[in-house]
């Protein structure tokens, strides 16, 4: 298919498009409001990296009653704020611009209110020491009742821009009846369609068990139920944390590196698995005596089914990477990627959060297996494998983004470029040594979440020098980012003023859609979601049926 047609397959109109400039100030709002709470969650995160090196600093900082409280704000401004405001932010521009059709201003608006408003209830109840749960907020452990409501508002503000998504993209159904939907749009709806039945598990968790249980109006709680829905949300939300740089890698890094994504039909079987293989959570309850082996064996065989969308995606971009080095001069097997335009800042981010995931997808197909599971359950094997996932495919992958994002959200010119190609090498290597630390030392016994420098027992050996790595690399880590938040402060304030503002980097495809044949049913969200919904029935269905009404006897423990 000619590259002219295949453009098209990815955005309406390649020609341009213009965003409304009240639309371009909630996005922009939105994701520096992200950055913001990644900032302060990656400081207690270098907390948290000295403490398994043997230094004590929470003990000193103000207003941190305990260890957990510290180790919740890092997890829940990490993986829940940040996330949930850079997907919200980038995946809207990319639905607007895939669509060549504005999204709506309202929807847009609420949407980032209401995630400020959940980040501020739930940010209160943290630093007020009433909530220090942790990223896993089950039972018995109870925070007050503005943790939960704020959680409830972050969750809706991510539906909130699904909403004005499918909105958007209804409309221009009507407008463009028997086309294919462009595949920009398609990946980032998916992603949010995805969500939106991943997240019904903490919905229903919290707002039917755990807010009315922190207002005292039920009399205890069910730790079972309540672990089996958190967990509904709590694998598939790694996947909303993951696709939207998806998104990035299968549609814009391609062109950034000068070469094509290989088929426009593959990159939406990949999505579309996502939607339809997501009951797995029951693989992080292998170790609950109050759950059947039916369900555990069918998640761990739907998580080592869901790994190969992102099989996919490996052959995909690494065609896209391999077209592009060899374009640029690159021979022999590997020599091409040594021609990938590395000085470009975003694609030397993105590139080496892919590296980095390779590790990371690796340790979470050990993590699924039954007997390896066993080994490392809740010891520092498990932080090591998701800080090169989220903590890295993600973080660096969005560090990447940002390098022309904020550019072309703002109109000026990226400050300080050599620098920023510099700060994802530092992190690069940081979260690699960090991970080596984990890993290593988790194999070994160590626990997580521990306040190990506090521990008045000899460690095991081993565990001083994962310990030391540990440190080494979480502090590599948070100069990284400081960095990161030098070069976006200083292009915000001192950054040159460009017109006009480059567009979007969308790729072209080799094999762009078919416009007819048996290709068309993957647009048919509706169908995906269908079956989506069949098989949770079939894996969670027993299991709900057995377990309601819920046994409502288990009392709270609060830590303050």
């Amino acid at each position: 298919m000619p590259t002219a047609e295949a453009r098209v397959t990815i955005v309406e109109n390649p020609s341009g498009y213009t965003l409304p400039e009240s639309h371009r100030r909630y996005l922009l709002w939105g994701i520096l409001f992200g950055f913001a709470a990644l900032a302060v969650g990656v400081f207690q995160g270098f907390v948290q990296g000295l403490n398994y090196g043997g230094i004590n600093i929470f003990s000193n900082l103000p207003g941190m009653r305990t260890y957990y409280q510290g180790l919740t704000l890092h997890a829940v401004l990490n993986v829940f704020v940040f996330p949930f405001a850079l997907s919200n932010g980038w995946l809207a521009l990319a639905v607007a611009r895939s669509l060549g059709r504005n999204l709506n201003g309202f929807l847009l608006a609420l949407s980032f209110w209401l995630l400020i408003g959940g980040s501020v209830l739930g940010g209160y109840a943290i630093l007020a020491g009433k909530a220090s749960v942790l990223y896993t907020f089950y039972p018995p452990l109870r925070a007050e009742w503005t943790f939960y409501a704020g959680a409830v508002l972050l969750v809706l503000s991510t539906w909130t821009t699904s909403a004005a998504q499918i909105l958007a993209l209804s409309a221009w159904k009507k407008e463009h009846r028997g086309e294919r939907v462009p595949l920009l749009a398609f990946v980032s709806i998916a992603t949010y369609v995805m969500w939106d039945i991943a997240s019904m598990g903490v919905a229903i968790e919290v707002l039917g068990l755990l807010l009315p249980w922190s207002l005292n109006l039920l009399p205890g709680s069910d730790p079972l139920l309540s672990r089996a829905l958190f967990w509904f949300t709590g694998h598939q939300i790694v996947y909303f944390w993951l696709l939207p740089l998806y998104v990035s890698w299968y549609t814009m890094i391609p062109r950034q590196v000068g070469g094509k994504l290989f088929s426009d039909t593959l990159a939406r079987i990949a999505f579309v698995m996502f939607i339809v293989l997501m009951p797995v959570g029951f693989h992080h309850q292998y170790v609950d005596p109050g759950v059947n082996g039916y369900f555990k064996w069918s998640a761990g065989i739907l998580t080592f089914a869901i790994f190969f969308p992102s099989l996919l995606t490996a052959f995909s971009v690494m065609y896209a990477l391999e077209i592009g080095g060899r374009a640029r001069g690159g021979k022999g097997i590997l020599g091409w990627f040594w021609r990938i335009p590395w000085r470009d800042p975003s694609v030397s981010a993105q590139v080496l959060a892919m590296i980095t995931f390779l590790p990371g997808g690796i340790t979470g197909l050990m993590n699924a297996s039954v007997d390896m599971n066993r080994l490392v359950h809740n010891t520092t094997f498990i932080p090591g494998h998701f800080h090169m996932t989220v903590g890295s495919a993600v973080a660096l992958s969005y560090f990447g983004l940002a390098y022309w994002l904020i550019p072309y959200l703002t109109g000026r010119e990226l400050w300080g470029k050599k620098l920023a190609v510099w700060q994802s090498w530092i992190y690069f290597v940081g979260v690699l040594v960090f991970a080596r630390g984990e890993i290593s030392g988790g194999l070994l016994g160590m626990p997580r979440r521990t306040a190990i420098s506090m521990i008045n027992y000899a460690p095991l050996p081993g565990w001083k020098l994962a310990g030391a790595l540990t440190a080494i690399g979480g502090s590599m880590m948070f100069l990284a980012a400081i960095l990161f938040f030098v070069i976006l402060a200083m292009t915000l304030w001192t950054g040159r003023k460009t017109r006009p503002v480059v567009d979007l980097p969308f790729t072209s495809t080799v094999q762009g859609a078919a416009v007819s044949g048996n290709q068309l049913i993957l647009d048919k969200i509706s169908y995906w979601v269908f079956l989506s919904l069949a098989l949770v029935a079939l894996v969670y269905g027993p299991f709900l049926l057995t377990h309601f009404p819920p046994t409502l006897s288990a009392p709270p423990f609060m830590g303050y």
